[in-house]
This record gives structure tokens, sequence and C-alpha cells, in this order.
């Protein structure tokens, strides 16, 4: 089965930055798009049962009510979801794309992402979704359980798009980052795009010959690629460095797999997702 580029839509504001950031990496990779828009007739939060003193018969009929206006939620969400696939594929075409696709199922979004997976070669999510918390620094649910479960590169998007004109990969060393800037160094998603390399640590030799490697690896390939060693906190040297350099997006490891790894990284790719302001690329 064709492997495409995935977006995955609601009604949030980070809706339109989703559809722009696909289209671009559906035309920088040569692969189909599909929309994708989940009617979730689940609610996360258990509504008050209203049926619980008073008479029986009423109480039926209050049943019988509730079931109904059920049945509306869901045909009024589905409706919704179909006219937001419709605008999606129209602001795509507008975008460039040919033939983009959209579908619709009913469930869960963790649960359908996972079940299509073997579909996806990217994924795009917006930071959070229509039922998540507005702050600025808030991290919406469903993203961290999607992350957390689909062994696919995710691309997390702010609500407006800007074309990448600078890309930073954070590179430790492990084999997920060294997988990682295989990856790109393979991927015609960042053609023409400088990528930097930034290593977190002191200059030590075996740092030294890892970025070595790394820049090697891009350069080789046909990247304009530079590197930095910088000693100091995981977190802030990154966010330096990237307001420092301009950079547009950012490439990391997601989640490692060893509960301790899940620990050590999981926190700090939770907590870099949830400070970025812009795009953030996320490898398995």
């Amino acid at each position: 089965m064709t492997e495409q580029v995935m977006a995955a839509i609601d009604g949030s504001k980070f809706s339109e930055g989703v559809c722009d950031y696909a289209a671009w990496a559906s035309l920088a990779l040569g692969a189909p798009l599909t929309f994708l828009h989940v009617v979730d007739n689940h609610p996360q939060t258990a509504e008050a049962d209203l049926s619980g003193n008073i008479g029986l018969g009423a109480r039926e009929h209050l049943l019988e009510e509730l079931s109904h206006l059920d049945e509306q939620r869901a045909k009024v969400a589905q409706e919704q979801g179909r006219l937001m696939l419709k605008a999606a594929r129209e602001r795509a075409i507008e975008d460039g794309v040919a033939e983009p696709a959209g579908r619709q199922r009913n469930g869960t979004l963790v649960e359908t992402l996972e079940e299509l997976q073997d579909e996806i070669r990217l994924l795009v999510m917006g930071k959070r979704g229509e039922g998540a918390h507005q702050a600025s620094d808030h991290l919406g649910s469903n993203l961290e359980r999607v992350v957390r479960t689909l062994h696919r590169p995710i691309l997390m998007v702010p609500d407006a798009f800007m074309t990448p004109e600078k890309v930073m990969l954070a590179f430790d060393g492990s084999k997920t980052t060294r997988k990682g800037v295989e990856m790109l160094a393979k991927s015609p998603l960042f053609d023409g795009i400088p990528v930097h390399v930034v290593i977190v640590g002191a200059e030590t030799g075996d740092n030294r010959s890892q970025l070595d490697w790394a820049l090697k690896m891009l350069r080789d390939a046909g990247h304009e690629a530079e590197g930095a060693i910088r000693a100091g906190e995981v977190e802030a040297t990154l966010h330096g460095y990237q307001e420092e350099q301009g950079i547009d997006l950012l490439v990391m490891g997601a989640y490692g797999h060893s509960r301790i790894r899940h620990l050590l990284v999981g926190s700090t790719t939770t907590s870099m997702l949830r400070k970025a302001k812009g795009p953030v690329l996320l490898l398995r």
C-alpha cells in the first residue's frame, strides 16, 4: 500500500496550519496527501445522569430523548467533518497538491492512526486539538498519546504556516538520532534547506566524532550542513541555539522504549513540544 502524508484535522485553530504544512510535505516528498477526520462518539467527560429521581415513565421518555440527542450529535459531527475535509482538500489544491484525499472514521484518533500507520509515511498534527485547553504552553493529550503509540515520523505544527528555511537536528549519537540523520540525508523533504546538527554536551573527542559523522552523512547526500557542540541544560541550550540561528523547524527523537529511557527522554520530548513555537518533526 502506498505510503502517504496523512494530516489529522478537527475544528481547532491549528487545522489551517496542518493543511498547509501537509501540502508542503506532500509536494516535497512527492507523496500522496490524505486528510483524516475522526468522529469520536465517546466524550472524554461524562455527562450528568439526569434520569435518577423521577418517575419510571418520565425516566424512560428522558432516556429515549437523550439517545435521540446522541444520534443527532453524531450526525452533526459527521457532517461537520465532511465539510472540514472538503475545505481541507480545496485548500491543498490551492497550495498545489493535485489530488488530495479525505477520509472520515468513527472511533478514537489514537486507535484509528494505529490501524492506519502502515499507510503513513509522515503524520501531520496540530499542537492541540479542538477539545484542548488553549494555553500557549499546553500540549494536546491526543498528540502525546499519538507520539507514544505511533511508530512513524510525526510533524507537529503551529496554527500558521511558514516555509522552513533552516532546520535543526537535536543529536546525541543515540540509535534514534543516528537513524534520524540517515533519514534526513535520504529524504527530499529538506532538499535545499540548510541543516544544523547540535549536540548538547561537553566538547569531547567522542562528541566531536559523532558530530563529524552526522555532518559527513548529510553533506555526502548533497545537503548544506553545519554543526555545533554546546554545553548546558538540554532544553535551554537547544531553544537558545534555535533563536540565535533563526531555525524554522526542529527535528528530534521521540520517546524511548525502555522505562528509564522513557522517563528521561520522554519528559524532555514533551517539554520541548510544549514550548515549541514552530514545527517539530519527531522521529521514532
